[in-house]
């Protein structure tokens, strides 16, 4: 099958061509309900009602969960909207100049949603898989630092999004110690230090003054021998050796907490929502192991695709709009550096032949045929780079073959 390609088609129809159980992991943005119009036909996020829409994800959603892996985990960034009482664009209209990247939709209250209602995507769509199968996980909370400003006078200003981890089976594969943060110097405060307030003296403060002395509220510890007593149970009190010894050492590590604080990352190109690499960073991390496939339905600027071949892992996308693709393809070849995009083209070359590169000619031969997948590249997206390339692909070539 192919791997490390965004194809320029509806995913739906695209990942019929896969097999089940093939993908570790998916990892994916999808369009938001009326939010962007984004200027290709057959686009999803344009529905009429927020129910269509969920309707249409849980389609797209059941096929990922098809190709995905038993022990595969579904990484869903998702935003949400408030309801209206006007139109923000005509339907089916483009977008004029200044108004580029918005919706050509309604969101204006239907059924029991009134106007000024949060639409609640996030979790309806979330409910939805639940519904479906999915095991729904967690709800991950991306903390944006430095959020748009809104001009809104009677809520706060939105500064998060939801990420959702969902899994096919109640077992799957997950890497904690893979995303575990720093601890807090704060994380065992109670190391070495005694509580204010606390009582030192003979007897220790629980028994005397805690939630299960003879004063406090809960277990009487005094009428142990009394069988109608059901609050008995013995002290829980920790101050022993094991416990001391566990505690000398502060540990630098923790696991990752739910809520995610990444800035947004700023892309000068003209894709709308490109979310920033932190993001699929940590999703692939912990949902992938090294070498491991990873699926975007909803490639994008190629984001996740980027992450994936930075971390060791191979990617699949597909994106309906060919200007993001071509965004995304130049982000992979300009980011990931020319020695591992030749040393893929020679792997490739080398286990199409299923022969080892012998001698000069060999090489010249596979440069013939780098050299067309270069031009047709810089044909797709015109870099002006190709000599340079040809150049340093010739220099790398040369290096392999020196003993």
């Amino acid at each position: 099958m192919e791997l490390n390609i965004i194809h320029n088609e509806d995913c739906r129809t695209g990942m019929q061509r896969y097999p089940d159980n093939f993908f570790n992991c998916c990892v994916t943005s999808p369009p938001y309900w009326a939010l962007r119009d984004y200027g290709v036909d057959g686009q999803l996020g344009l529905e009429a009602t927020p129910e269509e829409f969920i309707a249409t994800m849980v389609g797209v959603f059941s096929e990922v969960k098809r190709v995905l892996r038993d022990d595969g985990t579904l990484w869903i960034n998702i935003g949400d909207c408030y309801s209206s009482s006007s139109m923000t664009a005509h339907r089916g209209q483009r977008a004029s100049r200044n108004q580029q990247g918005m919706s050509g939709i309604s969101r204006r209250a239907v059924g029991n949603i009134k106007p000024k209602d949060i639409v609640g995507i996030p979790w309806m769509l979330a409910f939805a898989l639940r519904a479906d199968g999915w095991y729904l996980r967690q709800d991950i909370i991306w903390s944006k630092p430095n959020p748009m400003p809104e001009s809104v006078t009677d809520r706060c200003t939105k500064s998060h999004e939801y990420i959702f981890l969902l899994s096919k089976s109640e077992k799957y594969f997950y890497n904690q110690d893979a995303i575990k943060e720093p601890a807090s110097m704060n994380t065992h405060a109670r190391q070495g230090k005694v509580p204010s307030g606390w009582d030192t003296g003979p007897g220790d403060h629980q028994r005397k003054h805690g939630r299960y002395s003879n004063t406090g509220v809960g277990w009487n510890t005094t009428s142990k021998n009394d069988p109608s007593d059901k609050r008995i149970r013995p002290s829980r009190v920790k101050n022993n050796a094991s416990f001391d010894k566990a505690m000398a050492i502060m540990p630098d590590k923790r696991n990752k907490r739910s809520v995610w604080e990444i800035l947004p990352q700023p892309f000068p190109e003209a894709h709308f929502a490109t979310f920033p690499e932190e993001l699929p960073y940590n999703c692939i991390l912990a949902g992938c192991p090294e070498g491991g496939n990873i699926l975007d339905p909803f490639m994008g600027a190629g984001t996740t695709g980027l992450v994936a071949r930075k971390l060791q892992r191979n990617y699949v996308g597909f994106e309906l709009n060919p200007e993001y693709i071509s965004i995304a393809e130049r982000r992979l070849l300009n980011q990931l550096g020319m020695e591992e995009y030749a040393t893929q083209q020679v792997q490739e070359l080398k286990e199409e032949r299923n022969s080892a590169i012998s001698d000069r000619a060999e090489v010249m031969d596979l440069l013939d045929e780098c050299r067309l997948q270069l031009e047709y590249l810089d044909n797709r997206f015109p870099t002006g780079t190709t000599a340079n390339i040809l150049n340093r692909l010739e220099i790398f070539l040369d290096k392999k073959q020196q003993p």
